[in-house]
């Protein structure tokens, strides 16, 4: 489990895997940093020496002390460079889940927001980057899986969003038929994507409206 800077949120979900029967060892780590992610891989290769899935969750860009190119750096950059660094882990028949939203998988196809614009087209870089991988990755028996998501209650872009421009979550819920995916919403397709044999490499898997 990567964090960069909340240590003690990985732990408290760490502690709650454990408590149910599972491992899990956190990993500090910055992901435009590459000498940190590499560290990272590191330990997950002396804690358990393969890796079956690598969800790639990271996100950002609307953060107030972002510089121009964090949105592109983070979003796009770093999530290849995370799967180059996983890859000597990786066996056959694992899989990598990227999670996006729909704000981003849909850009260029649809009208966005402004203020949602650096993530979105960023995000929408890093699952071209990823796709143009398909075919490299499928050679090493290694599938790519989308996981794409509507507005999420309780998540910090929305309320980042919220801030810039106030109703906009309300908007969304409204235009979407009433309805917003939880976190548990989120959080259950991204598990189901990652086990699901039968979904093959490429495929997009969408939770809440793609209206």
């Amino acid at each position: 489990m990567n964090y960069r800077n909340k240590g003690p949120r990985a732990e408290e979900v760490a502690a709650e895997v454990r408590r149910l029967g599972g491992q899990a060892v956190t990993a500090a780590a910055d992901l435009t940093t590459r000498d940190e992610v590499r560290r990272m891989f590191e330990l997950v290769r002396r804690t358990y020496s393969r890796l079956d899935v690598l969800v790639l969750n990271a996100s950002g860009g609307l953060e107030k002390d972002a510089g121009e190119d964090y949105a592109l750096r983070l979003n796009r950059d770093a999530q290849v460079d995370a799967v180059d660094a996983a890859l000597p882990l990786m066996p056959e028949r694992s899989r990598v889940v990227f999670v996006t939203s729909h704000m981003a998988h849909f850009h260029g196809q649809r009208a966005g927001l402004d203020v949602y614009e650096p993530v979105a087209a960023s995000k929408k870089a890093g699952e071209l980057a990823l796709r143009q991988r398909v075919p490299e990755l499928a050679a090493r028996g290694i599938s790519l899986v989308v996981v794409s998501g509507d507005l999420i209650d309780g998540t910090t872009t929305p309320r980042l969003m919220q801030r810039q421009r106030p109703g906009i979550i309300e908007a969304r819920r409204e235009a979407a038929g009433g309805w917003l995916p939880t976190i548990e919403d989120f959080a259950g397709a991204i598990v189901a994507a990652a086990a699901d044999e039968s979904l093959e490499t490429g495929a997009t898997v969408y939770v809440g409206s793609t209206a």
